[in-house]
């Protein structure tokens, strides 16, 4: 696409609102095209439609309509949730109509530098991390995107003194032509999103996005442990900055083995190794949270943060909600929200952290990720297993087939929060004092909670009401 000044008089479709499409509206009408905004939700789901109508933009609740899309639009921006398959964003493909996500619009407006995050797992832990950490070192970063603030808002309001700092999901990526970030980080690629993306090779080549328009000016951030990660590197222009737990590397930043212990090693511009901080001394736990603090470090380091500042808040940080948060203990038991976890492997991750029994809440919506690589982990880690939503049936099958005796399947109650008032007391029941209940569900959230943060935020309300 061009810059959104370009559209001026021409009709933009904006297809879904929420926080994303209600800026992407707000922009294009400022700009002087003429908007409509169309969204498959009631009129009363669409809050967001009374403010856009005052501004003289027309939004289409409760369906698309056959003629939304018509040879007379000149773009199509969708909410990055929207799959390909949907008939409006069919009939623009088929009409030649270029469609984009708010990624992309929001690029040709932003003065400042970007730094765009991506990744299977662990890009809001990150993104988050890099933004304190910048700020810590005197910067003036701006965190948005996929994390929570829409980029075009952002984008509109930052100057070339800041840097923006920006989750980017596959679905964001796979809806950009132009857009380049000046440092991109791909953080690791497992099995996820399958009921929206075709298959794996199109996962892949939507996070690849990230390093589509970059040259030799700009910087990738590379895990140099990912097999998939490090093949994609022959493809990429920018310079690139691995990271690295398993082995020292000449260049970047890895996890070096001392007397005392492991410690974080950069090694980013001229000049030797720099020792940044004892792993042992990291914030946040698990091992999953060594190789974030790894990106962390390589992002901020290319950034110009200097060696100290990174070291600071390596330590200070104390992580996100619905990340390994811990949210009580009672009786001896220490309950943890990771609803984040929306594949199996966040899940694994999560359990490799604890080194105690863990009572496991799991299951959610069905997405085909492959469940079965829970079955060692359940044999070896875990003393109990409580299943509810889609995938419950599937998830307690693994856990009988790992041998598990303590097995729960959940599917009674009139609301999602009364299904999982009772996945909590019977996880309760399964534990006793020195174990670990974690709410870890290695699915998506839609078949019963908005978001993954309402599962989360309901998971507490209910182990605090024990």
């Amino acid at each position: 696409m061009n810059h959104p000044s370009t559209y001026r008089n021409k009709e933009v479709v904006v297809l879904g609102l929420a926080l994303s499409g209600v800026a992407v509206a707000k922009l294009f009408d400022q700009q002087g095209a003429r908007v409509t905004a169309s969204d498959r939700k009631a009129r009363e789901e669409c809050p967001e439609a009374d403010e856009l109508e005052a501004l003289g933009i027309s939004v289409l609740c409760g369906g698309h309509p056959d003629g939304l899309i018509h040879e007379g639009v000149s773009l199509l921006v969708k909410n990055p949730g929207i799959p390909y398959s949907a008939p409006p964003v069919q009939k623009a493909l088929e009409l030649g109509i270029e469609v984009v996500t708010e990624v992309e619009v929001a690029f040709h407006i932003c003065e400042a530098p970007i730094i765009g995050i991506t990744g299977s797992n662990g890009k809001t832990t990150t993104t988050t991390w890099v933004g304190k950490i910048l700020e810590a070192a005197g910067q003036k970063p701006v965190v948005a995107g996929n994390i929570g603030v829409p980029l075009c808002d952002a984008a509109q309001t930052a100057r070339k003194e800041n840097i923006m700092v920006v989750e980017l999901s596959s679905f964001q990526l796979k809806g950009t032509r132009s857009f380049r970030p000046h440092i991109s980080c791909l953080l690791n690629i497992y099995e996820t999103h399958l009921d929206y993306h075709r298959d794996m090779d199109d996962y892949i080549a939507s996070k690849a996005r990230i390093f589509a328009n970059q040259t030799s000016q700009d910087i990738a951030v590379l895990n140099w442990d990912d097999e998939i990660c490090r093949r994609l590197a022959p493809e990429i222009r920018a310079h690139i900055v691995p990271f690295s737990m398993k082995e020292p590397l000449d260049y970047g930043v890895y996890v070096r083995k001392e007397e005392e212990g492991e410690v974080i090693v950069g090694r980013v511009g001229q000049g030797e190794p720099v020792r940044i901080v004892e792993v042992s001394r990291l914030g946040i736990p698990g091992s999953h949270n060594i190789e974030n603090a790894l990106a962390a470090t390589a992002i901020s380091l290319a950034a110009g943060a200097d060696p100290e500042a990174v070291a600071r808040m390596l330590q200070d940080f104390r992580g996100v909600e619905h990340r390994l948060e811990f949210v009580a203990q009672k009786e001896g038991v220490a309950y943890y929200n990771n609803s984040k976890a929306t594949n199996p492997a966040a899940t694994l991750k999560a359990i490799e952290s604890f080194g105690k029994p863990i009572v496991l809440i799991a299951g959610g919506q069905e997405r085909f990720s492959d469940l079965s690589v829970l079955l060692p982990y359940f044999r070896d880690r875990v003393k109990a297993v409580v299943a509810l939503g889609e995938t419950r049936e599937k998830i307690c099958r693994i856990a009988c087939e790992a041998g598990l005796a303590l097995v729960k399947s959940v599917d009674t109650g009139n609301s999602a929060a009364d299904i999982l008032d009772e996945a909590v007391r019977a996880a309760r029941d399964f534990a006793e004092a020195g174990d670990i209940v974690l709410l870890s569900p290695a699915c998506a959230s839609w078949d019963m909670f908005s978001s993954y943060e309402e599962r989360g935020r309901m998971f507490k309300e209910s182990v605090h009401n024990l």
